[in-house]
């Protein structure tokens, strides 16, 4: 039996060649290692998007990668270009940054003039011939790096057209090298394949044509097929291309950036000068030992890490926001650490939190430390412009962020591909639920779908992760236009960077420091004017009457409020973090409860362990006590705690936990630990995979609870105001808002273009809607016709009829024309005319004003919200007559029994849980009703569920304490009751 042909693949597409690619990088490298390939080229079109991804798949895989691209020139010329070393890497990663930079998002332009720049840097270029005229200028641009591609696919012509390359050779003095130009790892993704094409080309599969492959052989393909189809010398000559290229992501050495360090000084001499003035300042009579302790260890671990650079980077943002005035706040274990708080990055004293500073920095590994840093959310854009033309768009660019198909978008890109009618798509998009996720393979439409699910198509912007560099970065990692203006985005995004160890600084949004920084400046404070630790607001929270607060504001969160009931700073670090998939999943919820309310004995098997968890009565809570838990009782190293917590984070995806299992288990056992308790922490930290919070992101949030807290508590109405003026934001409506204030005795008074300004605005108490709340109205005439009352008419406001239409109907024309039919009647009349077309003074016509049902609805639809009654004050006789309760009378009704309701519905919620569950939240006139639906009844009655605007709800009431659900066990649709109401509810997953 002959030997099978050593071979490398030169030409491979990933998905990451948008709506070309057939197959992960993932599933390509698999296969191919499978294939006994002795390397495999990823050669994404203009992109190196899956680099990283590839990269750790081949590492994994034990498979030599070769990273490369594959591009086409204006004068249609294809080329391959594949990397050598890191030089010829750099070359190829800023010749995809000039084509990209260059070109609209998503398209790309280079000519013959840019790629020959190239030479010289041992890149190595495959051309794909299409005509046979290249050939001279490529052997001259390139002598001794250039080959001719031959790509046979079984075509009735692939003898002839080798035949004709091979003479090509000959003539040009190019070598000939055989290539697969593969868009699949199995010919079974064929019919895939030509979906994307035609997704591509936006038409029918049927209507295609010559744009599909005629077969199904650009996949990875057996070496003795290849052997079959090519001569023996052909595929030699991919080990030799192959054997050049010698160069791997792991040898990129990230430089950081240098200008902060005044002359003089070193990094590590500013970071040390920073911090000591910094504590200084945030201890003015003397450092405690507990922190001048902790400081040294973080600086010499810093210094040893030559991580300074990063904490500089990060304070100097922070700087420049706090000196403009933008509020903000890091977060993250690194941002909890004693030299962040010196340096102003956040306002979480780290003396009263007990951290792993292994958690963020460890010898063991070389990657950069965890800072997130929040800026208010309106003028973020401030702070990122600033790190723009600091470090200039040549070394500063965001991080990316894969944007991948999801149910709905498979299924209708793949409907339409297809060819089935627009109804038929829409109709079968539409019963997907924001919650589902596999697409049930039910027809070759539904199972092309799931199988397009998750593949990516196309890259946007990360939320803020920005990458600096001392160097230009494109040598690093190609750049494009993003859509936004002014924007620059990496090809790579936040996973890939943290697997390579490169710097990302966070400049993330946060639309509660917007809130809390607009309250503050209505009530003259800042927030370390806030008092810490107020009974009243520690009240105001246990009673979960936190709408509109930060984070405790779900209906998670107010459900466990009562039942935790913080007292104190601490118990809220705890109940930001308690409620979480993590702590849930690993059944660590009614332990704590049951403890803090001593129902149940607090032990600890060892000093050790009480150490770590008697912050939190025996029960891990946080991700950074699993760590040490690993530490202190299975001897895990610090380095080994963090790869643990990684794993954490992906064990659902590669189950990739069994490997610290053993370890753990055993280490615990060894140490003297019951194997009952060992396998206790296990099943625990499995909770944790589905997503546990740390204690140091915890720890910041909190003190945003209680400040948005205090300011509820306090100053509702400025605190509504700021919640107006800040959306959109958070969890609930501004119609939520403004009953939540109302019931809270804030009077609100409506829009009016003699009183408002363009905010919502504090009159005396009472809090005035600003134009902005107008639908339809532009800023521009909103803040205009601010800064120019008062108005005699409606004349005098000199507006377009549009901003006119869109006043009248909000009702903010009041004072000057009376009802909403008189303003319709005074806007139609008012708008700019040209100068010989002036209106003539006319008198009001005695037209009837609208009854109190009219002037709801319009109020929905013009400002999202009314001031009058609530519309099922106006059906509660109705709804009485189909014996539905309202919300007061719902919470006091006993645990157990039925009970029959129907309210707006205002918020779908499907938590990351097992369980499945779907929580709704419903309003009538007299507050809100918490209904819980299972994911059975959700099935069957899916309908009801996402279509409803008034729901009813036949269910079970389940009473713990002051908390109060409804558990349906039938739901019924009472829309039509509400005619035309716009009335929208806000879903989140």
């Amino acid at each position: 039996m002959a030997c099978l042909p050593d071979y490398a693949e030169l030409h491979c597409l990933s998905n990451f060649s948008f709506l070309r690619g057939a197959s992960h990088a993932e599933e390509l490298v698999e296969r191919a290692a499978a294939l006994g390939y002795s390397a495999l080229a990823i050669t994404d079109e203009c992109s190196l998007a899956g680099a990283v991804r590839a990269h750790q798949a081949a590492k994994e895989k034990g498979l030599k990668l070769i990273l490369g691209t594959e591009i086409r020139l204006q004068d249609g010329m294809k080329l391959v270009l594949l990397a050598t070393d890191r030089r010829s890497y750099g070359a190829i990663s800023s010749l995809i940054t000039i084509g990209r930079r260059r070109s609209r998002k998503g398209s790309y332009s280079l000519s013959r003039t840019d790629v020959e720049a190239l030479s010289g840097k041992e890149v190595l270029v495959l051309w794909i011939p299409g005509d046979f005229g290249h050939a001279e200028w490529l052997a001259k641009a390139f002598p001794g790096n250039a080959w001719i591609a031959a790509e046979l696919h079984c075509g009735p012509n692939d003898r002839a057209r080798l035949n004709a390359l091979q003479e090509l050779s000959r003539r040009s003095g190019l070598p000939l090298v055989a290539a697969g130009d593969v868009h699949m790892h199995l010919r079974s993704r064929r019919r895939l394949q030509d979906l994307l094409t035609a997704i591509r080309l936006r038409r029918p599969v049927n209507e295609c044509g010559h744009h599909l492959y005629p077969n199904a052989e650009r996949h990875l393909r057996l070496r003795m097929r290849l052997a079959q189809l090519y001569p023996p010398e052909l595929l030699a000559e991919t080990l030799t291309l192959a054997e050049r290229c010698d160069f791997s992501l792991e040898s990129l050495r990230y430089e950081y950036p240098e200008e902060l360090v005044p002359e003089g000084e070193t990094p590590t001499s500013w970071l040390r000068r920073l911090t000591a003035e910094g504590l200084r300042e945030r201890f003015p009579s003397g450092v405690p030992a507990k922190v001048a302790e902790l400081v040294g260890h973080e600086l010499a671990l810093i210094a040893e890490l030559r991580y300074e650079p990063f904490f500089l980077t990060v304070h100097d943002v922070v700087r420049y926001a706090r000196q403009n005035g933008i509020l903000c706040q890091g977060r993250g274990s690194a941002a909890n650490s004693v030299v962040c708080y010196a340096l102003g990055i956040t306002e979480v004293d780290p003396a009263r939190m007990n951290m792993l500073f292994e958690r963020f920095v460890s010898k063991e590994r070389n990657e950069p430390p965890d800072i997130d840093v929040d800026f208010e959310h309106q003028r973020r854009e401030e702070v990122i412009q600033y790190v723009y033309r600091k470090y200039t768009r040549s070394r500063a660019a965001l991080a990316a962020t894969v944007i991948c198909y999801r149910a709905k978008s498979a299924l209708r890109d793949v409907g339409k591909a297809l060819g089935f009618p627009a109804e038929e798509i829409d109709r079968a998009a539409k019963s997907f639920a924001f919650w589902d996720h596999p697409i049930e393979p039910t027809s070759q439409w539904f199972e092309l779908a799931q199988t397009l699910r998750g593949f990516p198509r196309h890259l946007s912007q990360h939320v803020g992760g920005f990458v600096i560099s001392r160097g230009p970065l494109a040598e690093l990692v190609p750049m494009e236009n993003a859509a936004m203006p002014e924007r620059t985005v990496i090809q790579w995004d936040k996973d890939d960077l943290e697997a390579l160890g490169l710097l990302k600084v966070d400049v993330l949004a946060l639309g509660m420091l917007s809130a809390i920084r607009r309250a503050l400046q209505f009530v003259g404070m800042s927030m370390p004017d806030v008092p810490p630790e107020d009974p009243a607001v520690y009240a105001m929270i246990q009673k979960a009457d936190t709408v509109g607060v930060f984070q405790i504001e779900s209906r998670a969160q107010m459900s466990m409020l009562p039942r935790l009931r913080p007292e104190n700073f601490y118990d809220l670090v705890i109940e930001v973090a308690i409620v979480r998939p993590g702590p849930i999943q690993g059944g660590m919820v009614h332990p704590y409860l049951r403890r803090r309310r001593g129902a149940e004995p607090v032990a600890y098997p060892s000093l050790e362990v009480k150490k770590v968890l008697e912050r939190t009565l025996g029960v891990p809570i946080f991700q950074e006590q699993v760590m040490q838990l690993a530490v202190v009782a299975a001897d895990f190293t610090p380095g080994e705690a963090d790869r643990l917590r990684r794993s954490m984070a992906a064990w659902r995806r590669s189950g990739s936990l069994q490997q610290f299992e053993d370890k753990l288990k055993s280490g615990m056992t060894r140490n003297g630990y019951s194997l009952e308790f060992a396998d206790a922490i296990y099943r625990q930290i499995l909770g944790f995979g589905e997503y546990g919070f740390p204690e140091s992101h915890s720890a910041s949030f909190a003190l945003l609870v209680y400040v948005s807290s205090w300011l509820k508590c306090h100053r509702p109405a400025a605190f509504c105001a700021a919640l107006l003026n800040s959306q959109p934001m958070g969890f609930y409506s501004p119609s939520q808002l403004v009953q939540d204030a109302q019931r809270h005795g804030v009077e609100v008074k409506p829009p009016d273009v003699n009183l408002s300004d363009w905010d919502c605005t504090l009159e005396n108490a009472a809090l005035r809607l600003g134009l902005r709340m107008v639908k339809g109205l532009s800023e521009e005439a909103g803040k205009r016709l601010a800064a120019g009352r008062p108005y005699a008419s409606v004349y005098a406001l000199d507006l377009n009829r549009k901003d006119l239409r869109c006043l009248a109907a909000a009702g903010a024309l009041r004072s000057l024309a009376g009802h909403r039919r008189l303003a319709h009647w005074s806007a139609a009349g008012a708008g700019r005319r040209a100068p010989l077309d002036a209106p003539a003074t006319e008198r009001l016509p005695g037209l009837e004003p609208p009854r109190e049902g009219e002037d709801i609805i319009a109020d929905y639809a013009s400002l999202g919200l009314t001031l009058g009654r609530h519309p099922l004050a106006l059906l509660r006789s109705r709804l009485s007559r189909l014996q539905l309760l309202t919300a007061e009378e719902l919470r006091l009704c006993s645990h157990g029994g039925t009970a029959r309701v129907a309210g707006l519905v205002t918020c779908r919620q499907r938590p990351d849980t097992a369980s499945g569950v779907i929580f709704v939240t419903l309003e009538d006139e007299t507050g809100c009703i918490n209904v819980v639906v299972w994911n059975r009844l959700a099935e069957r009655q899916r309908g009801e569920l996402l279509g409803a605007r008034l729901l009813g709800v036949q269910g079970v009431i389940e009473r713990d304490g002051e908390v109060v659900h409804l558990v349906a066990r039938r739901l019924f649709d009472h829309s039509a009751l509400l005619g035309p109401l716009a009335a929208a509810s806000r879903d989140f997953h």
